[in-house]
């Protein structure tokens, strides 16, 4: 499985391995992804190895990448749309499986795909998407996202280590998407966190270690009067699936862990501005693998994911920034 894209496109492959793995139980099932998303597939029982290749390498490095994987699958599927992904996935096996769209020379059907899909950027969800690939060798789909996990008692020492441990009754808010286009009003956020504490009801703030998040996030939290709990930079994305698990609700942005929150199954209240819905919206827990839960336009509830649009006639604009 090549997805050599984001955290959230590479949890959102996981039920192409999971339809491979139920129909080939015996199939050895490896990912190729890039440094820093390999985490979202941690405890995977679906699968076998995660090679993690960096985007940005040298001529020499590129071909050692391209050495490392040479023939030694039987099958190899580029789960996204990229030039990259087709070339690992013909590299690595003689019989890949992929997409192309409209606009791309059909060379690259002839030369680097064995079974070329046809991709749809705008009316079909990606969990859909990445199916029609399984289809495509005429096996059955299942639409399960497959969250990352931890041992329980590992986790039971995080908890311990973090000081939450006892604490049923709390909400996760995760403020901070990757892009600053898909962000909320700060005070929206403090709003929400201090409406919640009034109730009795603890907040958990979780978000990266990068820097300027955790700085974003610690000002959202010092601003609390009743207080709420920062996690940000002190949970590995497993250990984010684990706590989201215990939730009674999860709210956030646009961004991978409001993918990890719908997944576990735990109400989900996600807020899209700019991205299309259709394509990336929060698949809910148990979906039917072949419905689409999305429309474009306009807020909706589906299975445990409500879904916030902003009301401007703008939205969504698909402008990234």
């Amino acid at each position: 499985m090549v997805c050599t894209q984001r955290i959230g496109d590479v949890l959102l492959a996981t039920p192409l391995a999971r339809s491979v793995k139920a129909a080939w139980p015996d199939t050895q099932l490896d990912f190729l992804v890039l440094p820093g998303t390999q985490g979202v597939l941690e405890g995977n029982p679906d699968v076998h190895q995660v090679l993690a290749f960096p985007q940005r390498a040298s001529l020499p490095e590129k071909l050692a990448q391209l050495g490392k994987i040479w023939r030694r699958y039987d099958l190899a599927f580029a789960a996204i749309p990229s030039d990259r992904a087709r070339i690992f996935a013909w590299a690595a096996a003689r019989n890949a499986v992929g997409f192309t769209t409209a606009e791309e020379a059909s060379w690259l059907k002839r030369h680097l795909l064995k079974i070329a899909v046809p991709f749809d950027n705008l009316q079909t969800h990606t969990v859909t998407m990445g199916l029609r690939l399984v289809e495509a060798l005429g096996l059955p789909t299942i639409g399960q996202v497959q969250t990352p996990r931890v041992p329980a008692e590992n986790w039971h020492q995080r908890l311990e280590q973090l000081g939450l441990t006892g604490i049923t009754n709390y909400v996760v808010i995760h403020p901070n998407p990757k892009f600053r286009y898909k962000m909320w009003d700060s005070n929206k956020w403090i709003a929400l966190i201090c409406w919640l504490r009034q109730q009795g009801i603890e907040v958990l703030l979780t978000g990266s270690g990068d820097p300027s998040e955790a700085a974003y996030v610690r000002d959202i939290a010092s601003k609390v009067p009743e207080g709420c709990r920062c996690l940000t930079g002190l949970l590995s994305l497993a250990e984010t699936a684990e706590l989201l698990k215990g939730a009674r609700l999860f709210v956030g942005p646009d961004t991978a862990v409001t993918h990890l929150a719908a997944a576990t199954g735990i109400p989900t209240i996600a807020l899209f501005g700019p991205s299309n819905p259709v394509k990336w919206g929060p698949w809910p827990k148990d979906w039917p693998a072949s419905k689409s839960p999305w429309q474009f336009v306009g807020s909706k509830q589906q299975g445990n994911v409500r879904l916030m649009q902003g009301p401007g006639d703008c939205v969504p604009c698909l402008f990234e920034g």
